[in-house]
């Protein structure tokens, strides 16, 4: 698995392990949902940026996110 599936999937797995929706955390973020569906699927890249805001509203670190 590459390193975006493996990044994307993990967000995933931190985000249903908080009980919060694309939704919730799309808004949160300022992302549409169906853009953060796209990225957990690993269809979409996204900004660094982007990542750091996913980590904060996850309430973890970055690094994380890709262990």
């Amino acid at each position: 698995m590459d390193i975006k599936k493996k990044l994307w999937k993990r967000i995933q797995e931190l985000r249903k392990q908080k009980w919060v929706s694309q939704e919730v955390l799309a808004k949160e973020i300022g992302i549409h949902r169906t853009y953060l569906s796209a990225v957990e699927r690993g269809v979409k890249n996204v900004a660094v940026e982007n990542i750091e805001r996913i980590a904060e509203a996850l309430d973890t670190k970055i690094e994380k996110l890709f262990s």
